[in-house]
């Protein structure tokens, strides 16, 4: 049963390491890129997964049943990780179009997108 609660963080492990594998082992900028996009979204599932609370209430609701809020104080959901991760969201696609427009003039400056062949010769 306990299995069952760890898969969103198993599933955060391996979206990070996919994302790393990505940045560190691929020579195309374009699939770097991809990899810095499937470490943020591993990042911001963790964020999710440690503000989910099994049966807990929607804070924003003013009108919560009075027995959920007095039978279980606890059972409100924290509201800072949902706006941390909302957050993160807008500032990871400011940063992905950042990116996404640098490789573009990359590409009209060298003509390539390998990173080996932009770095110029090894002296």
């Amino acid at each position: 049963m306990t299995m069952i609660f760890n898969i969103p963080f198993i599933a955060v492990v391996a979206m990070i390491f996919i994302g790393l594998y990505a940045v560190l082992f691929k020579r195309n900028l374009v699939k770097m890129v991809i990899g810095i996009s499937i470490i943020e979204s591993g990042v911001n599932l963790f964020l999710i997964t440690l503000g989910y609370r099994e049966g807990g209430v929607v804070p924003i609701f003013t009108s919560a049943p009075s027995e959920v809020v007095k039978n279980a104080p606890g059972s409100m959901v924290l509201p800072v990780p949902q706006a941390l991760t909302l957050t993160s969201i807008v500032i990871g696609v400011a940063v992905l179009a950042l990116m996404l427009s640098l490789i573009m003039h990359i590409y009209e400056h060298y003509g390539t997108l390998d990173v080996r062949k932009i770095r110029g010769p090894e002296e």
